[in-house]
């Protein structure tokens, strides 16, 4: 059940990364010509799409913890997530860069975890490069998309201070990804890892061919969320117990309701924030909000370590 759970979750993932593939080789003169303002509306439906998948982490981590160690696990999550906050609205370029390093670092562990959890599950699997796959997994979908010519556009929208992030050394982080990429997929097409391949080479085409923030958009709600609250249904107890009753949809649905307050929470936050400072919602809500959910990535990432570990053990 559990096997089956991740193995449709994983098709669902490759499909809309396939489907957005597609859509944009298809229109690719019409997004060109168009505004950035629907690529933002799509960026902030991804993220209402994926915010819920970190919201449970006290609940995977601490399932069986007294009252008392929860709020104080609560206090310190939410106190690191403050502290990110003011720091990355305070140093905007250096911010950013450990934003990206940090994404990278999570997204291919992240990944590379959940691949492992389906060895776990399956018969006569071959063996899996995990650190490899993860180090192209991860830089993949954060570092293409943000050095191409048309990150400009998406970065200045987002926030105009980000447009040179990466000091004049853009050239110098694709190639660097390009080759660690080449590399892991001669290494799992050796090991007979054809899956995995497939995988590196859809995000490859998605980083290449979709406009920035439609990339992010469909990679952090469609394939990074997904693939994490699958993980969290193999920990979390509502989702074991519909799983125990044969229910593999129920069991991601109890992974996936329990975090739609958090999405709620993030965007009033995200307001609250942007109307203290003075600024226009209409200007500044985006980057807030992306600026949030940097900040709870920071703690959620500590926390899920825990998981990522014993998952590549």
């Amino acid at each position: 059940m559990e096997l089956d759970l991740l193995l449709k979750v994983r098709k669902y993932s490759r499909f809309a990364v396939g489907f957005a593939i597609l859509l944009s080789l298809a229109f690719s003169r019409f997004i060109e010509e168009t505004s950035i303002t629907w690529q933002v509306v799509i960026a902030l439906i991804a993220l209402a799409i994926g915010i819920p998948h970190g919201a449970l982490d006290h609940l995977v981590t601490l399932p069986r913890s007294s009252v008392k160690k929860m709020a104080l696990f609560i206090s310190i999550y939410v106190a690191v997530a403050v502290i990110a906050v003011v720091a990355l609205l305070t140093w905007n370029v250096v911010g950013f860069i450990f934003v990206v390093v940090m994404s990278a670092v999570h997204f291919g562990i992240g990944d590379a975890a959940f691949i492992s959890e389906i060895d776990r599950r399956s018969e006569n699997s071959k063996r899996f490069q995990k650190y490899l796959y993860a180090s192209a997994a991860g830089t993949l979908p954060v570092v293409i998309p943000l050095v191409s010519e048309k990150s400009t556009s998406a970065l200045e929208k987002v926030n105009p201070a980000l447009v040179n992030w990466h000091q004049g050394l853009n050239n110098d982080l694709l190639l660097w990804t390009m080759l660690i990429t080449a590399f892991a997929l001669l290494r799992l097409i050796q090991k007979r890892r054809d899956g995995e391949a497939i995988d590196l080479v859809l995000l490859y085409l998605l980083a290449v061919t979709a406009p920035p923030l439609v990339a992010f958009a469909v990679y952090f709600g469609c394939w990074h969320a997904m693939r994490h609250t699958a993980r969290l249904t193999l920990t979390l107890p509502s989702s074991q117990a519909a799983f125990a009753q044969g229910s593999a949809g129920k069991a991601f649905m109890r992974a996936v309701l329990p975090g739609t307050p958090a999405l709620v929470g993030t965007f009033v936050v995200a307001a609250l924030i942007v109307i203290l400072r003075g600024d226009s919602l209409d200007d500044q809500f985006l980057w807030v909000s992306l600026v949030v959910v940097w900040a709870l990535t920071v703690p959620h990432m500590a926390v899920t370590a825990r998981l990522d570990r014993k998952a590549l053990s």
